[in-house]
């Protein structure tokens, strides 16, 4: 077994070569993939062996619609090896995208490819060598896991494979906490891919906490809980009726003082892990609230595509995860981003030589699994190299569509800008937004749809007050929501914001459809830039109020 400095220094030397282990990485997918249909088509009037150069001049950059007839021709399935489509390799299974651009998610198919394999092994086999360098291995108990994840196998689960694999993610969030608490001395760790999956499961618990008392005192899930292999085998782990843990966790739970709450429940627990960066970064404070002092380590860059990069410093402040490019992991490539001039697409990639410190770009990738100089739709900045593999900072997803004029991250800024002024005024806490640019409208206009926690201020009551309020809320946000949407909206191009505040638990029933349409409940986001029609009238049925800067538009 190789062992953890042999696993770390592997790391060390790849990112040394890491222009030529690039080079390498893509003449094995050109040498192995070059005679699929759609590198074919590209690459057969060119002699082999195609060169780096060559290979970026004539194939182009894909996106996810270059690839739907293939795919879905493979989900048909079964594939003929003979006519190999994407790859060469045998088709193992598809994962579920984490974009949430549709509420139906993109399939990224995973092939059995050798050299995808060992990649994959090498990236997930080194997080966990730092991973237990910080958290070496406890001898004196048994640990376990809590793991708000919906897939995959996971030896120090607390919970069983019933619930893991389970069909109804709001149950098997129950059933993660249940069997949680079960386990409560026991618990070394708490795991989701994303922040925004803790929240969710924090929030079952702030609303269930009584139910899942009477579940521990009874020794059985509630009749809630339907799905009869996840009922056996939930009540195989809580082993009967568990009294005095009832009685410890009502005791904790009944004060909803959900502070600190985590090490209050698992005294043991030495970590939560979770991917905090981009979108998931406004979900932050509140996650605080809910671990106290319990540390948050930030998760790696890995994504359905391929594995991207490894967080080498898990303990480094959120503001500062940086994560280093894997050279052996695919072979990258870099579009030039800029967020003042997003509907520029006249620029050339760079490869990992090529990119420079402090700049944004998009990351493009061509993978072992059949995917070739595709825009992951990711933006990152390169803050530094660690030996020659560069260092990047997440930052936001791309802007998909050259209409658009605010970016993930803009919205991001101005909500946060305005969440102190809603607290202060109003006590109300925003708890999750979206926007919509409305373009059917004259001129279009941008609109805003806020979640909060509470609704108290917007009955009739109180409607003119919030009203007031809500209209300071506009045009802070119209002053933060980034150059290039206040370049419009001085043109004239684009008409005040309209805000619409939705009643509580609106985004969460979006989710479920999202789930309910095969979205999975691990990689699931909340979308933050809406394009569909549906989606928002979906969101608009829960408004309490819309107000924007116009009077005649109240």
């Amino acid at each position: 077994m190789t062992t953890e400095e042999e696993l770390l220094g592997k790391l060390e030397d790849s990112t040394r070569e890491a222009t030529r282990l690039q080079v390498e990485a893509l003449e094995s997918i050109i040498e192995r993939h070059g005679g699929v249909p759609y590198l074919h088509r590209h690459l057969r009037n060119y002699d082999a062996p195609i060169d780096v150069a060559t290979f970026r001049r004539v194939v182009p950059l894909s996106t996810y619609e270059d690839y739907s007839d293939d795919i879905n021709r493979l989900a048909d399935g079964p594939p003929d090896q003979d006519q190999p489509l994407l790859s060469v390799d045998p088709l193992v299974c598809f994962f579920y995208s984490s974009g949430t651009s549709s509420l139906k998610p993109k399939l990224i198919p995973l092939f059995d490819s050798s050299l995808s394999k060992a990649a994959t092994y090498i990236a997930q086999q080194t997080t966990s060598a730092i991973l237990r360098r910080l958290f070496p291995p406890r001898t004196s108990v048994n640990n376990k896991v809590i793991p708000f994840l919906y897939a995959d196998k996971l030896l120090p689960s607390s919970s069983p494979m019933e619930v893991i694999l389970g069909s109804n993610v709001e149950h098997q969030m129950y059933c993660h906490l249940l069997c949680g608490l079960r386990n409560s001395e026991f618990i070394d760790a708490i795991l989701a891919l994303y922040a925004t999956g803790l929240i969710s499961a924090f929030s079952v618990l702030e609303s269930k906490w009584n139910q899942l008392c009477d579940d521990l005192e009874n020794g059985f899930l509630c009749e809630a809980i339907s799905d009869a292999a996840m009922r056996s085998s939930v009540a195989e782990v809580l082993g009967g009726p568990q009294v005095d843990l009832s009685m410890k966790a009502r005791s904790i739970c009944q004060d909803k003082n959900w502070n600190g709450i985590v090490r209050k429940l698992w005294p043991n627990v030495r970590y939560v892990k979770c991917v905090t960066t981009g979108s998931m970064r406004q979900y932050y404070p509140k996650l605080k609230q809910y671990l106290g002092e319990t540390p948050l380590l930030g998760g790696d860059y890995f994504a359905s595509e391929c594995c991207v990069g490894i967080n080498l410093d898990i303990t480094q402040p959120l503001e500062s995860t940086r994560y280093v490019l894997l050279p052996t992991a695919a072979y990258f490539e870099f579009l030039p981003f800029d967020p003042d001039q997003i509907d520029d697409v006249s620029k050339e990639t760079v490869d990992i030589s090529g990119v420079e410190v402090g700049k944004m770009y998009e990351v493009v990738v061509t993978t072992f699994s059949g995917l070739y100089r595709y825009r992951m739709g990711d933006i990152v900045r390169v803050v530094g190299f660690h030996n020659s593999s560069p260092l990047v900072e997440y930052v936001m997803r791309a802007p998909k569509l050259l209409t658009d004029i605010i970016t993930e991250r803009d919205l991001i800024f101005a909500i946060g800008k305005c969440q102190p002024l809603m607290r202060n005024e109003t006590e109300i806490e925003i708890v999750e937004f979206a926007s919509f640019l409305d373009s059917i409208s004259t001129p279009k206009r941008l609109k805003v749809l806020v979640e909060v926690r509470e609704e108290h201020m917007f009955v009739k009551e109180k409607l003119q007050e919030s009203i007031l309020v809500l209209r300071r809320i506009c045009s802070v946000l119209e002053d933060n929501l980034g150059s290039l949407y206040r370049a419009k909206r001085d043109k004239g191009e684009v008409g005040s914001l309209l805000i619409t505040i939705v009643k509580p638990g609106s985004f969460d029933k979006l989710s479920r459809v999202a789930f309910e349409n095969g979205a999975s409940a691990s990689q699931y986001k909340p979308q933050k830039i809406l394009r569909k029609h549906e989606f928002v009238s979906f969101l608009e049925r829960s408004a309490l109020v819309s107000v924007c800067l116009d009077p005649i538009d109240n």
